[in-house]
């Protein structure tokens, strides 16, 4: 097994403001660049906030300029980063939970939701997923929140051959529980690494209840944040060993 370094990037979100999002997503790139991270999760809908009634003014195309400088930061660090943000695709009405890919050699990937939680489908659409991805030798597979709590898109991930499913997710403190024990048993069953990105603190009403974490293919944990918090959780991969490391980010406000 090659080395690998994953993180999760627990940040928070200023509700609708992109451009305030957008740096202080740069900032976490930056550390993990520095970190040596190889892939870099942020939760879900992290450039926006899990902000539904704002959804359909903010979504975009996902080709939009207004990525550029995530997608050009990726680049010149040499990271790859996850990033979610409501979408809207080319000849399209539907407002879609996306999960954007900005990859170290210039490529760009999309992944949309394909499960709502109950009371999502006023605002957003079902996505269509997206293809696995390939990170040095291993192999990656997206979800994003409620596509998790459906056992057959973990088993369709494993089936795809993931070394790793990445989830970036909004989940509080009385739903944490039951949801942590899923991943981490889709880790041990399927023989699969898992990591779950979780907003750092308010967004959209819910209060996150932080934990963000990453559990080995044995699904054992290998780190977690202690609670909510802006912090990257960085686990590293190394003949097949697993350490995890907890590393704060000061973002200024």
């Amino acid at each position: 097994m090659s080395t690998f370094t994953v993180a999760a990037a627990q940040s928070l979100s200023v509700a609708g403001d992109l451009a305030a999002n957008i740096a202080r997503h740069l900032r976490f790139m930056a550390v993990a660049a520095e970190q040596g991270v190889d892939l870099l999760v942020f939760p879900e809908l992290s450039l926006t906030g899990y902000e539904g009634q704002m959804a359909a003014d903010m979504a975009i195309d996902p080709q939009d300029a207004l990525l550029q400088p995530l997608r050009d930061c990726a680049r010149e660090l040499g990271i790859n980063a996850v990033v979610g943000m409501p979408i809207r695709l080319k000849d399209s009405s539907q407002v879609l939970i996306g999960a954007l890919t900005l990859g170290r050699d210039g490529s760009f990937e999309v992944y949309s939701k394909q499960h709502l939680h109950a009371g999502e489908e006023r605002f957003f659409s079902p996505g269509a997923g997206g293809s696995t991805l390939r990170i040095g030798n291993d192999t990656v597979a997206l979800a994003v929140c409620a596509d998790f709590s459906h056992a057959s898109h973990a088993a369709t991930a494993a089936g795809l051959g993931a070394d790793l499913y990445a989830a970036g997710v909004l989940i509080g403190e009385n739903g944490y529980g039951v949801d942590s024990a899923l991943l981490q048993g889709y880790a041990q069953s399927h023989s699969m690494a898992v990591l779950m990105a979780n907003h750092a603190g308010l967004t959209g009403g819910w209060q996150s209840a932080g934990r963000s974490a990453v559990w080995s293919e044995r699904g054992t944990l290998v780190i977690a944040a202690p609670g909510p918090g802006e912090l990257l959780v960085i686990a590293r991969r190394d003949a097949g060993n697993w350490q995890g490391q907890l590393v704060c980010v000061a973002v200024e406000p």
